[in-house]
C-alpha cells in the first residue's frame, strides 16, 4: 500500500480554497477512481492523466488507484487538479520523491503530451498559495498572471516532466520573475467627440466622483463615443484596485497580463441575462458587473434589456456587491463598477429631433420609458440629454479639451474626496452625507425647492448632495455652494421630465 498527499486550490466565488489532493495505491484489480465531489471536468482527468504520465515515459501502475479531492463536500471543478493528480501517482508509485510536497501548491491541466496548460483563476490560488507560505507551480503560460502577487514564489512548467525533473533535483525551476509592466493605458480621447460640451462636463463630474451615468439623445448623437472614452478619465488605477480587478477577471477566465492596471470596459449585448449580468451556474461565476471591477459596465439601447435584468443592477449599485444563491452553493463577488448607459428619447428615437420625425404619441413614449424602473433611475446620479450636433460643428475640427486634461482635474478632485473620507463621494453613507455635503442656505432652499417641484425621493436628494458636493471639489470649494447645487439638479433630465 503506497499513499502521496499534495495540496492544489478550488476556486469557491472569490476565494481559492486549499484541497489536499490525495492519492492511494492498493493491490486488486486495476482501476482509476477519484472521489470528493468531482465535475464532469474532473472525472476526465483519469484520461489525460494516464496519457501524460506514459508519453513522459514514466510506468503507469497496473493497480487500484484511488484519488480523493478534500474536503469531500466542496466541489471541485476543471482539469485544474491534472497536475497534482499525475505527480501523486507517480510518487505514490515510487517514481519521484515526496520529501519537497509540503513545500508548494500545484495546478495545471495536462495535455496528452505531457504539455501544461493554463488554468483559470491562476491569480487567486496564488494569492492563497502565497499567504500560506507555500511556493506555487503553475504552467507556464500562467506564470507571468500568478507573479502578479508580490513576492509570491512562482515557479512555471511547461511539461509534467519539467516538474518531476523540478522535484527531483534534476534540473530545478526557476523562480519567475515578473516581466516589468508598462502602466501606459491608452484610451480613446475625447476630443474626437465634435460638441456636447454640457455632456463632456458631465462626465467629468461623474468621473471626479464616481457617479453613474444615463445619457438620452437621438441616434447619432455621439453617445456611444463619449462612453467608450469615459474610461479615459477616470484616475489611475492604484495597485490595490488594479490586484483586485485582475483576480476578478481571472476567475472569469478573462484576465490578459498585458491589460494590467488598465480599468475594465464592458459592454454586453442588450439580451445578455440576467445571469449574464451578475454571474450565477452551478459553480458560480462573476457576471459582467463584476467583471467591470474599478471599471466601466456600458449599457446601450438601455430599455431594450428585459426589465427583470435591469431590475438585478439595483442592489450591486447600491451596496458594490453582489451575492449568487443556489441550491448547494452560495458565493459573493465584489462589484464596483461605475454604470454608463445609453437610450434614446422614444421608440423612434427621434423625439425633440430638429428634423421633426418623431410621430410617437405620449403614450407611447411613457410606455417606452416606464421599462426603466424608477427605483433604478434614483440609483443613477447623471441623467443628462444628449442632443443632436448642428451641421456647421459637425464640419468644424474637434477643439475640445483632451482626456488627459480632463482627467487630471478628476483625479485631483478625487483625491481630495479620498483624503477627506476615504471612498469616492458616490460611495459615501448618509452619516457622510450629513457631514460634508451640507450646503449653505441658499443651496438648502434651492434643493427643498426641487424636491416639491419634482416629487423627487429621498435617495434622489442624497444623490443630488453627493453630485454637489463633487461639483465643488471640482471647483476647489471647502463648502458646498447653491451654484453647486443647481448644476448637481440639472444632471436629474429624467425627473425634470
Amino acid at each position: 500500500m503506497s499513499l502521496a498527499v499534495l495540496r492544489s486550490r478550488a476556486l469557491a466565488g472569490m476565494e481559492a480554497q486549499e484541497v489536499e489532493v490525495e492519492v492511494h495505491l492498493a493491490n486488486g484489480l486495476p482501476s482509476f477512481t477519484i472521489v470528493g465531489l468531482p465535475d464532469t471536468e474532473v472525472k476526465e482527468a483519469k484520461d489525460r492523466v494516464r496519457a501524460a504520465i506514459q508519453s513522459c515515459r514514466f510506468e503507469f501502475p497496473t493497480r487500484r488507484i484511488t484519488v480523493n479531492l478534500a474536503p469531500a463536500d466542496l466541489p471541485k471543478e476543471s482539469g485544474r487538479f491534472d497536475l497534482p493528480i499525475a505527480l501523486g501517482i507517480l510518487a505514490a508509485s515510487k517514481q519521484i520523491p515526496a520529501d519537497a510536497f509540503d513545500r508548494y501548491e500545484f495546478a495545471g491541466e495536462l495535455a496528452l503530451t505531457g504539455a501544461l496548460r493554463a488554468v483559470r483563476g491562476a491569480l487567486a490560488m496564488t494569492f492563497q498559495a502565497h499567504a500560506g507560505g507555500r511556493g506555487f507551480v503553475v504552467p507556464a503560460d500562467s506564470a507571468p498572471e500568478a507573479a502578479l502577487v508580490a513576492d509570491a514564489k512562482i515557479f512555471g512548467a511547461a511539461t509534467l516532466l519539467d516538474v518531476c525533473n523540478h522535484l527531483t533535483g534534476t534540473r530545478p525551476l526557476e523562480r519567475w520573475v515578473a516581466a516589468p509592466l508598462s502602466n501606459d493605458a491608452a484610451y480613446p480621447d475625447l476630443a474626437e467627440v465634435k460638441g456636447q460640451s454640457h455632456a463632456k462636463r458631465a462626465l467629468e463630474v461623474a468621473a471626479a466622483g464616481a457617479h453613474s451615468v444615463l445619457m438620452v439623445g437621438p441616434p447619432g448623437t455621439g453617445k456611444t463615443m463619449l462612453a467608450e472614452r469615459f474610461v479615459g478619465l477616470l484616475p489611475p488605477m492604484t495597485d490595490e484596485e488594479a490586484l483586485a480587478s485582475a483576480a476578478i477577471q481571472s476567475i472569469g477566465g478573462g484576465f490578459d497580463v498585458a491589460r494590467w492596471k488598465r480599468r475594465p470596459y464592458r459592454a454586453p449585448h442588450h439580451t445578455a441575462s440576467a445571469v449574464a449580468l451578475v454571474g450565477g451556474g452551478s459553480n458560480p461565476r462573476p457576471g459582467e458587473i463584476s467583471m467591470a471591477m474599478h471599471g466601466i459596465l456600458f449599457l446601450d439601447e438601455l430599455p431594450e434589456f428585459d426589465r427583470d435584468v435591469l431590475e438585478v443592477l439595483r442592489e450591486p449599485l447600491e451596496s458594490g456587491r453582489i451575492t449568487v444563491s443556489r441550491a448547494a452553493r452560495r458565493a459573493e463577488f465584489p462589484a464596483q463598477f461605475q454604470l454608463i448607459a445609453a437610450m434614446n428619447p422614444c421608440p423612434c428615437g427621434y423625439l425633440g429631433h430638429a428634423n421633426g420625425k418623431c410621430r410617437c404619441t405620449p403614450d407611447q413614449v411613457a410606455r417606452y420609458r416606464s421599462r426603466i424602473s424608477g427605483p433604478l433611475l434614483d440609483r443613477i446620479d447623471v441623467q443628462i440629454e444628449v442632443p443632436a450636433v448642428a451641421d456647421d460643428a459637425l464640419a468644424q475640427k474637434p477643439e475640445g479639451e483632451s482626456s488627459s486634461t480632463i482627467r487630471g482635474r478628476a483625479t485631483a478632485a478625487r483625491n481630495v474626496a479620498l483624503a477627506r473620507q476615504g471612498t469616492p463621494n458616490a460611495r459615501i453613507g448618509p452619516s457622510e452625507v450629513d457631514a460634508y455635503c451640507n450646503p449653505d442656505a441658499q443651496g438648502e432652499a434651492l434643493l427643498r425647492q426641487a424636491m416639491q417641484r419634482l416629487s423627487l425621493s429621498a435617495r434622489a436628494y442624497h444623490r443630488i448632495l453627493k453630485l454637489a458636493r463633487t461639483i465643488a471639489d471640482l471647483a476647489g470649494a471647502p463648502h458646498v455652494l447653491s451654484s453647486h447645487v443647481a448644476e448637481a439638479i440639472q444632471y436629474r433630465r429624467l425627473d425634470r421630465a
